[in-house]
């Protein structure tokens, strides 16, 4: 069964390639929508993840899609990828010494099925109290352009996050044990080789047990 990724983040497609399966990329057209009225961000995160899957199967009905979205939230709101750098300014200063959740919705779609199979993750995550500087260069260097919340949790020379609690590839952007699950659902079973996921997928509160593998 051929896997398209429905993506044009390069660190989905970095996650993805540890499960050591082939796939093509194919970054769908679907614009994010956070607006008020949207639900529930663990709704919103798996709409928007299924919307993208579906747009991708309508020119690729044969291929198995798998499609994600990551949602930010602090303090009940959605914060998506920043538009300028004001607005990545703005984020950066909101999250910064406190405490938010970091919410990816991932889809699953077969060929031959009208409707995904959906989930989600969910993070806590507490950032660091970086200085004003810090946000400047980092905006500067365009960093937060292109990740929701204006952050990465993997970014070398930022360092945003102080702690996190639970899986950590969620908040990078897709949750390995969460796509590994849906997968199998799908019809392709994944037993990725232990030296390829990263180094916090062995202790992921994720991880399927050797019962729910078996």
């Amino acid at each position: 069964m051929r896997l398209v990724l429905a993506s044009a983040s390069p660190r989905r497609r970095d996650l993805l390639s540890r499960l050591g399966l082939p796939f093509r990329v194919v970054p769908p057209e679907t614009e994010e929508d956070l607006a008020p009225g949207g639900g529930r961000a663990e709704r919103l995160a798996r709409r928007l993840a299924a919307a993208k899957a579906g747009a991708i199967a309508a020119a690729h009905p044969q291929a198995l899609i798998l499609a994600a979205d990551t949602i930010v939230v602090h303090r009940g709101r959605l914060l998506g990828k920043p538009r300028d750098a004001t607005e990545a300014e703005a984020m950066l200063g909101r999250l910064r010494g406190r405490r938010h959740r970091v919410i990816t919705g991932v889809a699953v779609l077969a060929p031959g099925r009208r409707r995904p199979y959906v989930d989600y993750a969910v993070t806590s995550v507490i950032m660091r109290r970086y200085s004003e500087a810090e946000v400047a260069a980092s905006v500067a260097r365009g960093d937060p352009f292109d990740k929701a919340g204006a952050y990465a949790i993997q970014d070398d020379a930022l360092r945003p996050v102080e702690s996190w609690e639970g899986c950590y590839c969620n908040v990078v952007g897709l949750p390995l044990w969460t796509v590994v699950r849906l997968l199998a659902g799908s019809g392709l079973r994944v037993d990725p080789a232990p030296e390829r996921p990263l180094p916090p997928c062995a202790s992921c509160p994720l991880r399927p047990s050797v019962t729910e593998a078996g």
